[in-house]
């Protein structure tokens, strides 16, 4: 018998018309920290730059602070990092990641045993 995919909680809070963070906007904000750079946070994820520093943008502009900082420069010159209210709406979202999905689990479960099979998955 086919297994039905296991299903995903995807979560994002929204400020407005704005998505104030979300997944991809939380592990952007995470390759910036572990990497230095917006360009670089964007290649790892397949994202073009121009997309990176819009989502930057947005978060900067939905907070009481920015959450990113970035240094013009290019090669060598540039960079970017979190600010202590990007570090802070960064763990706060990841927090609220794992307390939801550990709320959801045993609805999912019960939604998950009544789904069909992913198409393409035996």
């Amino acid at each position: 018998m086919a297994r039905a995919a296991p299903l995903r909680l995807f979560l994002r809070l929204e400020l407005g018309e704005d998505v104030a963070i979300g997944p991809g906007k939380a592990d952007l904000l995470a390759g910036i920290a572990e990497t230095g750079s917006i360009a670089a946070a964007a290649r790892r994820m397949g994202m073009s730059y121009k997309r990176a520093w819009l989502l930057v943008e947005t978060m900067n502009g939905c907070f009481r602070a920015p959450v990113v900082l970035a240094a013009r420069g290019g090669r060598g010159a540039g960079g970017a990092r979190l600010t202590a209210e990007g570090e802070a709406v960064l763990a706060a979202y990841r927090s609220l990641q794992r307390a939801a999905e550990a709320a959801a689990a045993p609805h999912a479960r019960a939604i998950a045993r009544l789904a069909r099979p992913a198409k393409g998955r035996p």
